[in-house]
């Protein structure tokens, strides 16, 4: 008799229960070693579109298709056995109806494995929101700053600075929160916004650039390991550094090369000992 224990992977249901309890740990992931390394340790893998920039080296994340999504989605599921999955839907793969927005979701979690689906909008989305809930696709739901329409509101700039529009990202949290959200992933949105949406809805939140009273955070992976510094946003903090290392390893390998060192006979086939 085997005597193995098969994890059991976290649940949406698992985590819209964890609202109020310990936080819940979140990072991105879009390939499949960093999946590998992570799933021990988090709640949920994001595998989030910004990728784009972080990977493909957009400058925004508008550029990303669906079977990218698809791509580094399958890659993260079959790495991961722990964490929760939730992979982006990338701009304009749902935005135009919602039957649009299920043929595409669904094709996502046919194709991915994934647990969910994560779309951003607010009060604009609850319908298609509650649209795909009802139809048994999951849905996170993304307010505050939406880096899909980056152009809309023109750049990247933290939201709810005056009452109208503190006023707006909560009405959208509690709009997306009554469609059926599991989650709601909330960024670069004032503090005292946060908090007090957080403190409202019966969902838990997920900040980035929002309040440490979210019941967990995000961070993107490259910007933790300090691998894209194309720029760096006040909320993201470094928890290591390992360009120098990448770099030192590389150089390294290029002056054995240049030297005749590398290769050397424990790295041959049929090479004749001397």
């Amino acid at each position: 008799m085997s005597t193995e224990v098969r994890i059991k992977r976290i649940t949406t249901r698992d985590i819209r229960a964890r609202k109020g309890a310990e936080p819940l740990v979140v990072l991105t992931a879009y390939t499949a070693p960093i999946a590998r390394l992570l799933d021990p340790i988090c709640d949920i893998l994001l595998v989030g579109d910004s990728l784009g920039m972080v990977v493909y080296g957009m400058e925004t994340t508008l550029g990303v298709t669906l079977d990218m999504m698809i791509n580094h989605g399958a890659a993260v599921v079959r790495s991961s056995s722990k964490a929760c999955v939730v992979v982006d839907m990338p701009f304009g793969s749902y935005q135009e109806s919602r039957e649009q927005a299920f043929r595409n979701c669904a094709r996502v979690m046919a194709e991915t494995g994934c647990a969910a689906v994560k779309l951003e909008g607010g009060r604009e989305l609850a319908e298609t929101i509650r649209f795909l809930a009802d139809r048994g696709i999951p849905v996170m739901a993304h307010i505050g700053l939406k880096p899909q329409a980056v152009h809309a509101i023109g750049g990247f700039r933290a939201q709810g600075r005056n009452d109208a529009e503190a006023e707006a990202i909560r009405a959208d949290a509690r709009a997306v929160t009554e469609a059926g959200a599991f989650a709601v992933l909330v960024e670069g949105t004032m503090e005292p916004v946060a908090r007090a949406l957080s403190a409202e809805i019966g969902v838990p939140t997920i900040g980035i650039g929002a309040s440490p009273a979210c019941d967990g955070q995000v961070l993107v992976i490259d910007d933790v390991l300090g691998l894209f510094d194309d720029f760096t946003p006040k909320f993201v903090k470094r928890y290591a550094d390992l360009r120098p290392l990448i770099t030192e390893a590389a150089e390294r390998y290029a002056a054995e090369v240049k030297a005749r060192t590398f290769p050397g006979p424990e790295h041959c086939f049929g090479m004749p000992k001397k």
